[in-house]
């Protein structure tokens, strides 16, 4: 999701919700663990989840709507708060399923990525693919939020929708200058300070946020869910909780499937750099695109086509514009509505035609664009999504505090993707991971998966987001097999394409791997 070093659920009260943590048999006994179980958890890994309706669970207008389907069923799973210490406070994972129509092989487990994206509301939208409809034939489709996120209780706080709001519009970050960077820093110490002393349990819960726990508390679910060894899919940074979970659990992994991948072994620099080349791309792709229509925003000629969108959203770093609702168009915001749109080519006709209405003075579409990435609704509300995913950012690698390094990666960035530069002096502030309260949980490295079956890694030719490399290598570092698809978006499985959905239904269900090679 992030586009630059600092980069880019209101959460309804579940206070009533029904909530089962470590419950018991039919004889009065604590349910079995199924599986094997890591010392001091056995009462995590043995208990019932008490399966209800999924309405009290939504956190977005768009959950609201999904989760009133009779079909779905949500529960809260009881996990510790740090698995250093089983025997202290514990925190609740929220759990939507779909029971399998036909001959149940078991759970499919997914997370959509982010991080902070919902995996609840994630899988009430997938389960409606055909391709997921198959594969609901022969599992539980599983989706749960990650520790901090959306159900999940406590949430990460930090902005209020006001503060959120603010923050979009305020264009400081595109200035160099010294005054400039110093405002920046006070603002990135202060989002620090406002995450710990927002979210319940403060410092605690930001040092147990990271990928390393939620992937022990996807073993718990595992357990919970009655299955000996973990079927997954994952999506984006849902890979990287995949080869997480199968480090940490080489022997209970059944199959796992990891499309859009992280490169394992890439620091949080090169990794940034690398996906802004991925967008640079992109956004080459949608001028060549753009230039073979009449209305193209961006004129005819590709050659020309970056100068022409920076003289459109320049301007707005000192005039933005005001749109329908009465807040005002950024530059943040535009470039934020672009980059949401390179994503997928489904919304390139809505970038076009967002790019048109700002020749116009008007910027309801880039501003709607912008509204979807930072998931803010109708009514002024923000998911948790941006500030979890930044809390999860910061302790997952290592915090970047030399001022050269950051220097330096940002002239990287704007060279590989020109389309971003904002003909200023770039930045040489310190964002939040910086100044964050806990030290970081993990650091690149390639994971140790001996005892796992192979993987099947699918990986995007021109994806935005996460380069095509990036699968190559991860396919390798986990002895797995390697699908490649030709295209320019974001992740492809269950959307509609024959030859990928078919290769990953056959290795999900009977655990064949495609022929070495394919191509879609």
């Amino acid at each position: 999701m992030p586009h630059s070093l600092r980069e880019l659920l209101v959460i309804v009260g579940v206070a009533l919700l029904a909530v089962t943590g470590c419950t018991t048999a039919d004889d009065g006994e604590p349910a079995g663990p199924v599986g094997p179980v890591p010392a001091g958890l056995r009462e995590f890994y043995a208990q019932d989840l008490d399966w209800g309706d999924c309405t009290p669970y939504a956190t977005t207008g768009n959950a609201r709507q999904l989760f009133g389907d009779p079909d779905l069923e949500c529960a809260m799973l009881e996990v510790p708060l740090s698995y250093a210490e089983p025997g202290g406070k514990t925190i609740r994972i929220g759990v939507l399923r779909s029971e399998a129509a036909g001959d149940r092989i078991g759970s499919l487990v997914l997370n959509p990525g982010g991080p902070g994206v919902s995996g609840m509301e994630a899988s009430a939208n997938l389960r409606l693919s055909p391709a997921m409809s198959t594969l609901g034939e022969r599992f539980d489709i599983v989706g749960f939020d990650p520790r901090g996120i959306g159900a999940s209780r406590p949430v990460v706080e930090c902005l209020t929708d006001a503060e959120r709001d603010a923050d979009r519009a305020d264009d400081s970050e595109v200035y160099g200058s010294p005054r400039a960077v110093a405002r920046q820093e006070a603002e990135a110490r202060a989002f620090a300070h406002k995450c710990e002393r927002r979210t319940r349990y403060g410092a605690a819960m930001l040092a147990n946020l990271g990928t390393r726990d939620v992937a022990r508390d996807m073993d718990v679910l595992r357990s919970a869910l009655g299955d000996r060894k973990l079927t997954y899919l994952g999506y984006s940074y849902g890979t990287r909780i995949g080869y997480t979970y199968a480090e940490q659990f080489p022997g209970n992994v059944r199959a796992m499937l990891l499309d859009g991948a992280l490169d394992p072994e890439q620091n949080a620099v090169d990794a940034l750099v690398a996906q802004g080349k991925g967008f640079g791309d992109a956004f080459t792709e949608f001028t060549r695109w753009c230039a073979q229509r009449q209305d193209c925003a961006l004129g005819n000629d590709p050659a020309k086509a970056t100068e022409r969108y920076q003289d459109l959203v320049r301007p707005l770093i000192e005039r933005p514009v005001t749109v329908a609702d009465g807040r005002e168009l950024s530059f943040e915001d535009a470039t934020t509505g672009t980059i949401q749109a390179l994503y997928s080519q489904v919304l390139w006709e809505q970038l076009n035609t967002g790019l048109n209405e700002l020749k116009r003075q008007r910027g309801e579409t880039l501003m709607a664009l912008a509204d979807q990435y930072n998931e803010r609704g109708p009514d002024g509300s923000y998911s948790a999504t941006q500030d979890a995913f930044e809390a999860i950012r910061c302790v997952d690698d290592p915090r970047v505090t030399d001022r050269d390094r950051i220097l330096t990666a940002q002239r990287r960035y704007e060279r590989v993707a020109p389309f971003l530069d904002t003909g200023r002096p770039v930045s040489e502030a310190r964002d939040a991971c910086a100044f964050w309260p806990v030290p970081n949980s993990s650091e690149p490295h390639l994971p140790d998966v001996e005892g796992t079956p192979p993987a099947l890694v699918i990986s995007t030719t021109k994806d935005p987001a996460t380069p095509y490399r990036a699968g190559v290598r991860l396919a390798k570092a986990l002895d797995g097999r390697l699908l490649t698809y030709e295209g320019t978006q974001h992740t492809v499985f269950a959307q509609g394409n024959p030859c990928v959905d078919q290769a990953g239904i056959a290795y999900l269900i009977d655990g064949t791997l495609p022929r070495p090679g394919l191509r879609c």
